[in-house]
């Protein structure tokens, strides 16, 4: 049997489906809650992407969740963290957070500003083993990300800079690109590129605005340039 043929596909930010309640507005990359769709439940290994702003004083009360990679990424504000397994803190804009679920660990996730929304990015991706303990670890990369480039955020991979995930076909890299600057995406069998702040524009795709994904299988390497505010880009290669 040959190869599929190499595909990027645009998934602009009106398209997604969109929960909005009283203290949550949140945009969806793929299935999630009450909006199911059969034909977008993931890209590779990358289950969830969810785009999420939580009003001051308001977030997401203690829950569970069982085998699988947590990872979240604040691009403006701050967002509480406690969990089961005794973790608590603060994530802000250049501090990655993995929750490894394992075996089962309740949490929440809560704006402890009484004045200012946090915006984050969460995304799930399966484990290469399921049944773990459940696991937590944060690192500061903001040193890192300010060198300019594609840096890793999370890896399964042993990459210098970033938080471990329990999946070994899985990296997620990110950029905070310069007005003009340009890298190239990684290759791989799944990529998803998610345009989290500014403009980007990608090779033999186009423009992409804030919030615009692309999904590309056996693309190849195309080139990514910032537009001209810049952009924080997060982009997720899986098998």
């Amino acid at each position: 049997m040959s190869a599929s043929a190499p595909t990027i596909d645009v998934r602009r930010a009106d398209t997604r489906p969109h929960t909005r309640i009283d203290w949550l507005d949140s945009r969806h990359s793929f299935s999630f809650g009450r909006h199911y769709d059969p034909t977008n439940v993931g890209h590779g290994l990358l289950l969830v992407s969810n785009d999420d702003r939580v009003r001051a004083g308001t977030g997401f009360s203690t829950h569970p969740h069982q085998d699988m990679e947590i990872i979240t990424w604040v691009l403006s504000g701050r967002l509480e963290h406690k969990d089961s397994e005794g973790n608590h803190g603060e994530i802000y804009p250049g501090l990655a957070q993995r929750m490894s679920a394992g075996t089962g660990i309740w949490h929440s996730e809560m704006n402890p500003s009484p004045g200012e929304d946090v915006h984050f990015v969460q995304m799930w991706v399966l484990p290469d083993t399921e049944r773990i303990d459940p696991g937590y670890e944060q690192l500061d990369i903001n040193g890192e990300l300010d060198k300019g480039g594609l840096q890793p955020i999370a890896s399964g991979q042993g990459h210098d800079a970033a938080i471990g995930i329990r999946q070994r076909d899985a990296v997620l890299w990110g950029g905070r690109l310069r007005a003009g600057e340009v890298v190239s995406v990684p290759d791989g069998r799944h990529v998803h590129l998610f345009v989290a702040q500014g403009a980007a524009a990608l090779e033999g795709a186009g423009d992409l605005a804030e919030g615009d994904a692309a999904r590309l299988t056996g693309a190849g390497s195309p080139t990514l340039t910032a537009g001209p505010a810049g952009a924080e880009v997060l982009i997720w290669v899986t098998a």
